[in-house]
């Protein structure tokens, strides 16, 4: 079996960046994901990447998958269930496979957090949604409810109102957080009413949406339920390598993408970098960032074995 000098795993913007950049540097890449292209690909509108304009998540990674197919990058678009190291090689575990590396880029990213109410599980798929991009086509002329009030939440609103006849935006805090344009938008908008300080307490239905129940007591009567109420980080491997989280539960790395594992970086937002500021151009900075300092550890050994001999 070959080894890669690095495996990358997760194929959002760090991922693709690094698999890139790892190119640029000729090192011996493989980048591991079972979604290429990651959560930004289902972004309603992007207006804050260089050099784009405004432009769809779809778009974007469109071209993020593009760039890296042109370097001719191996690709496996499998999932990884585990990882170990043995002699300083490690081998990651995939569906039906191995793969072996000397490095390991961790770049899984996030996967949205669920409310956790009665009704939500039930009437997944029947109402209840997790990407406004996927399921706002279905909700023409109709009345939803969007539940979170930062930026995701903000602009899934804004393209729910494109297609629905209202939209209710259910925050739990006084105010709307995020980007100001998007706040604007939000609140200008016609079809939009925000319920500040209020909690879903349920999502109520028959065969599909009815409702949802707030901890107030009131019940609001919609036909869709978008929950927009941020991520969790996916670390992946993180317990099988020993690799140091920090107290939000992402992966603790230092300024060069490195963690507390020899061996192993971890970049975009599945991490503790960049101040939380969850950004595609945050997150590819720290895919290139990472592969530069492997590739500054790399030949490190090497100098150290050639002084050895």
């Amino acid at each position: 079996m070959d080894v890669f000098d690095v495996a990358i795993l997760g194929g959002g913007p760090a991922g693709i960046s690094a698999g890139i950049y790892a190119a640029r540097f000729k090192l011996n890449a493989v980048v591991i994901s079972n979604s290429l292209g990651g959560t930004a690909q289902t972004a309603h509108l992007i207006e804050n990447y260089p050099g784009t304009g405004v432009i769809s998540g779809f778009e974007l990674m469109q071209k993020f998958k593009e760039h890296l197919k042109s370097f001719e990058i191996p690709v496996i678009e499998k999932h990884v269930y585990s990882a170990s190291k043995e002699n300083d090689i490690f081998t990651i575990k995939l569906t039906d496979e191995e793969v072996k590396a000397k490095y390991i880029l961790i770049a899984t990213g996030t996967k949205r957090r669920k409310l956790g109410v009665p009704g939500e599980s039930q009437f997944y798929g029947k109402g209840v949604s997790y990407c406004v991009t996927c399921d706002a086509f279905f909700y023409r002329d109709k009345t939803v409810a969007v539940i979170g009030g930062s930026d995701a939440a903000n602009m899934a609103a804004i393209l729910l109102a494109s297609m629905a006849k209202k939209v209710y935006v259910i925050y739990r805090k006084e105010k709307l957080r995020g980007e100001l344009v998007w706040i604007e938008r939000v609140i200008t908008n016609p079809k939009i009413e925000v319920l500040y300080n209020s909690n879903v307490i349920e999502v109520k239905g028959k065969e599909f949406v009815e409702g949802v129940k707030l901890e107030d007591g009131r019940e609001i009567s919609v036909d869709g339920v978008f929950v927009e109420i941020g991520s969790i980080p996916e670390c992946c491997c993180a317990n099988d390598l020993g690799i140091e989280i920090n107290q939000k539960g992402y992966i603790q790395v230092d300024s060069s993408q490195k963690t507390n594992v020899d061996g192993v970086y971890a970049a975009g937002d599945v991490t503790s970098g960049s101040n939380g500021f969850q950004q595609i151009v945050t997150a590819a900075s720290e895919g290139v960032i990472a592969i530069k300092s492997i590739f500054d550890d790399m030949e490190r050994s090497k100098v150290t074995l050639w002084k050895k001999e």
